[in-house]
């Protein structure tokens, strides 16, 4: 992980005659080059234990190595890939000022894209731009980029941190990041394995997750409440409530698709569950939701009333409740209900999938097309339970 804008140590002639250090121009431009030495230094330790073997080169490399050797066991390897960020959620961050935990939430926003379709994490990259490199802060942040990785089985082979200022605050950043895993051709999940009668395995979230924090924001701007307001249904501050990571699914997903059988996953981000759902269902095919399937975690009711709404307006921004789903047979879903159990994970019954759109769906329940995936559908069905 090297800082970007590092120069050559070259001079230059100031107006008075004297010499001025190219150095010393960029730092009064705001780019502090020592400071991103510090910060690699601060986090070396932490990206080192993230990288096994397959890694070669170590921190400071223009490009992270990874060897493919283990991909020759494959028949045919496919490699999955995915980027994203953790969007407004780092303004909570800096405004708490904590950063350690926000990198787990990049690893959950790219890693377990990749796990959707049935594919094991190889290595991920970070990116972090800022107004300001604040060595401690920088290694803060990759602290919880590696600690997510960690978890889920993710080399961290690299990464760029590049100051901006005039662009940024001297107090902002913004976290990017993406990833690559391999799939066995033969055993890619998706739309295609979907059955008629399949049932849905929810998945509990850890809460927000890193989606749906703009609408947060405001809520905490029009209702004036701070994030040091401790909220006795919580059990604790609503800044810690909204600080808290995503969980991260990755291991006891593929842990569960090497035990039963799982036709597809969808991983409940930004859209909510049924708009991320949709997508993969196959044509012809429709997922009925029971909203009553599990009771609302308080923070997203605590949300709805700071908005004036109820909390069936949210389902189409946050997750409520639902960070994961697996779609599996009928005859699997007591075995995938233990064995997430056994990981730490809750999971019930959703609903299940079938051929036929009922004739009392309204448009406000069906939710398809999503993502521009022209797929199956979803029903919403009942009413969320917040107690």
């Amino acid at each position: 992980m090297s800082p970007r804008g590092r120069g050559q140590a070259a001079t230059a002639g100031a107006a008075d005659g004297s010499v001025a250090s190219v150095s010393d121009l960029y730092s009064e431009a705001g780019v502090d080059v020592e400071a991103g030495d510090r910060a690699v230094e601060l986090m070396k330790a932490a990206v080192g234990r993230t990288q096994g073997l397959q890694v070669l080169g170590g921190v400071g490399g223009f490009a992270g190595l990874w060897d493919a050797s283990d991909l020759l066991t494959y028949s045919r390897p496919l490699l999955a890939t995915s980027t994203d960020g953790v969007g407004t959620k780092v303004a909570i961050a800096q405004r708490l000022d904590k950063h350690d935990t926000i990198g787990i939430d990049l690893v959950g926003m790219v890693v377990d894209d990749i796990v959707v379709c049935g594919a094991r994490p190889l290595f991920m990259t970070d990116y972090i731009a800022c107004g300001r490199v604040v060595p401690e802060r920088i290694a803060a942040i990759v602290s919880g980029i590696a600690r997510g990785c960690e978890e889920t089985g993710t080399a961290l082979v690299g990464g760029e941190t590049a100051e901006h200022p005039g662009l940024l605050d001297v107090e902002e950043y913004d976290v990017a990041g993406a990833a690559t895993g391999v799939v066995e051709a033969s055993r890619v999940l998706g739309p295609d394995r979907v059955r008629d009668g399949d049932v849905l395995v929810a998945m509990a979230s850890s809460g927000i997750h890193a989606n749906g924090y703009s609408l947060v924001r405001h809520v905490l701007a029009t209702t004036g409440w701070g994030l040091e307001r401790r909220v006795d249904e919580l059990g604790r501050t609503l800044g810690e409530e909204l600080l808290e990571p995503t969980r991260l699914y990755t291991r006891a997903c593929l842990d569960l698709a090497e035990v039963v059988e799982v036709h597809a996953f969808t991983h409940v981000t930004g859209g909510g569950l049924a708009a991320n759902l949709a997508r993969v269902l196959p044509p012809g095919l429709v997922a009925d939701v029971e909203r009553a399937s599990w009771v609302v975690p308080p923070v997203f009711s605590l949300l709805a009333s700071g908005a004036g709404a109820e909390v069936v307006d949210l389902e189409g921004t946050l997750n409520l409740g639902v960070g994961m789903v697996a779609i599996v047979p009928p005859e699997a879903y007591e075995a995938a209900v233990a064995i997430l159990g056994a990981a730490g994970i809750g999971a019930w019954e959703l609903g299940r999938v079938r051929v036929e759109v009922p004739d009392d769906v309204t448009h406000h329940q069906l939710v398809t097309g999503t993502k521009g995936v022209r797929g199956g559908a979803v029903v919403m069905q009942g009413s969320y339970r917040a107690s």
